[in-house]
């Protein structure tokens, strides 16, 4: 059982670690204005076997535990209507990708705590009917920064972690010792806790009653890195939360106080069969979100490369 938070204690750790006012011209990208060309640069220096591992989980249509809103995918034209040459055949897409199926990439309107938006928006004035006026994804961009994955089954010699199971600072700095792969200051940090592959041999579970991840213990070490974005098989949330009254107490902490975006349900076993072949858990990594005005995230298939 992971160690209980309490409300108070939780809102002296959001206060600590809330970074408002630090990006005055770009306030609604966030952590993202930590990559610096520089940045970029590095994480394209990374590339020596050209090997390119795509993250999104396929567009799942199929209602179970762990989709409780499956994704729509229907054929909106099939040829058959007469027409000149070529004939075209068209289909249509659409989720209410939030939750626990869609690969997907939380922008900074995503989350709000005690009322307030990251750099201390009040939600009520900023999302409306109409979508966002701040942290809108489409503020973000693209981003193109160095990956780090912290593969803590497999410094464990494990499967996966169960679901329940809470990862700490301790387990954090003991992957990134065990992997060799230090978190730098602008860096896509990737945690997985195996949820894929649990699933793929014991069958879907309702992830939002149980699933591995972060302690909100753990997310202080991630603040003093200075990390960009952080990402996960799961949502980066153990669950069941072990904050009192908080039912996502990573969101909160990430999003509204550091400004730091999050990819939910990353499909991360064939990344770390890839960084276990090559001997290395850095990549160059590149997420570009749809360019949705307003809009509080989107669905996305981040691509790494080694």
């Amino acid at each position: 059982m992971s160690r209980r938070v309490s409300r108070q204690e939780f809102d002296t750790l959001f206060d600590a670690v809330r970074a408002w006012g630090r990006w005055e011209e770009a306030p609604d990208r966030g952590a993202w204005n930590r990559v610096t060309d520089e940045h970029v640069r590095r994480a394209v220096s990374l590339v020596r076997s050209g090997t390119v591992v795509p993250m999104g989980r396929p567009w799942d249509t199929v209602s179970g535990p762990d989709n409780a809103r499956p994704a729509l995918h229907y054929m909106s034209g099939l040829g058959d209507v007469e027409a000149p040459e070529p004939a075209t055949h068209k289909d249509f897409l659409g989720a209410d990708y939030h939750g626990k199926a869609v690969s997907h990439l939380d922008a900074l309107s995503h989350i709000a705590y005690r009322g307030r938006l990251y750099d201390g928006g009040a939600a009520r004035e900023l999302v409306g009917a109409a979508g966002a006026r701040f942290g809108g994804v489409s503020a973000l961009g693209p981003l193109v920064t160095r990956g780090v994955l912290l593969d803590l089954p497999a410094v464990r010699g494990l499967p996966w972690l169960e679901p329940g199971e809470a990862a700490g600072p301790a387990d954090l700095a003991a992957a990134e010792a065990a992997l060799g792969a230090r978190i730098g200051e602008g860096d896509a940090v990737l945690v997985r806790v195996g949820r894929y592959r649990r699933r793929a041999e014991l069958g879907p579970w309702d992830a939002d009653a149980a699933c591995a991840g972060l302690h909100v213990d753990a997310v202080p070490l991630l603040a003093e890195h200075g990390i960009a974005l952080l990402g996960g098989d799961g949502d980066s949330d153990v669950r069941p939360s072990p904050v009192e009254g908080v039912h996502s107490p990573v969101h909160a902490l990430a999003i509204a106080a550091m400004g730091v975006p999050l990819l939910d349900n990353l499909d991360l076993e064939e990344l770390s069969a890839a960084c276990a072949a090559a001997g290395r858990h850095t990549f160059l990594l590149v997420v570009a979100p749809l360019n949705i005005p307003g809009g509080t995230g989107s669905p996305v298939n981040p691509v790494a490369v080694l």
